[in-house]
């Protein structure tokens, strides 16, 4: 890359190259942002071979197949290499051409790549063998050498996956098991998901530990709030009993205020009677 962009005057070919270097940043974890870099980077330099391969990859991870397969062509035209001839058949497959990828797995170019672009080819042949509902000529088609290989390779664990997954789309469940069992065993970077369909297939269910603690804390702030409602209702209670209790005063409290006349009622006018005049009575 750094080959071909010498080609361009300095400071465009540094412009390109940051832009370069965002896309290859951002096409995991972020790859619409990483699409948004190519194209700048294609209208920046447009002639040069990495930049179209860029961009190519850049569409690709956003869905934009066609437009993939556009500038993966133009790359393999400025080059002529190969490389690419794997990702453009994935391109046909999105396109929803698996008739097409499958024809360029019976190429020449194939025969060109390296052994981890033959084993690549394999998997989108395979992939498009179940795209159009033939399971047994997929899993025929992983079956290889390199699937068979006890030597762990880039390639190794996607290769099991892709045919333990085959296998139980088959309905050949414990071969799958065997085969994601072995996925994991090569999988060091934990790059598939095998030990979740391992477990799927034992019918264990993994308990999500912040998912549980989150909601320990959510019935704590209910408890928590439920106390401070009854607390709420208590100085209710305290308050109505002290409204009820207002109308009797203490003479020798200092704050006693005594009731004006035209403000008795009377009818609660009430009438004392000693005990001499009980009794007299």
């Amino acid at each position: 890359m750094r080959q071909e962009l010498l080609s361009l005057p300095k400071g465009l070919a540094e412009e390109v190259s940051r832009n370069l270097v965002m896309v290859a940043r951002l096409i995991d974890e972020d790859p619409e942002q990483a699409y948004a870099y190519a194209r700048i980077a294609l209208r920046l330099a447009s002639r040069v071979a990495a930049v179209r391969e860029a961009a190519g990859f850049a569409a690709y991870a956003t869905q934009k197949y066609s437009e993939a397969l556009a500038e993966f062509r133009a790359s393999k035209r400025m080059t002529g290499s190969v490389e690419l001839w794997p990702v453009m058949a994935d391109c046909e497959r999105g396109l929803g051409r698996p008739e097409r990828a499958l024809a360029m797995a019976g190429e020449p170019e194939v025969q060109k790549l390296d052994k981890a672009g033959q084993v690549e080819m394999r998997l989108v042949a395979a992939g498009a063998r179940r795209d159009m509902g033939e399971l047994d000529a997929a899993i025929v088609t992983l079956q290889s050498p390199e699937l068979a290989s006890n030597t762990v390779q880039p390639w190794t664990a996607r290769l099991r996956y892709a045919y333990a997954d085959a296998l139980l789309a088959a309905g050949r469940e414990d071969e799958a098991r065997e085969w994601f069992a072995k996925t994991l065993e090569a999988d060091k970077d934990g790059a598939t998901d095998a030990s979740d369909r391992l477990a799927e297939i034992d019918g264990v269910e993994f308990v999500d530990a912040a998912a549980a603690e989150e909601e320990e804390a959510d019935l704590a702030d209910d408890l928590v709030l439920d106390e401070d409602d009854d607390e709420d209702e208590a100085e209710v209670a305290a308050a109505e009993r002290a409204t009820d209790q207002a109308e009797y005063y203490d003479e020798d409290d200092e704050e006693y205020e005594p009731l004006d006349e035209a403000d008795v009622d009377a009818t609660d006018e009430i009438v004392v009677v000693e005990d001499d005049e009980r009794d007299r009575a």
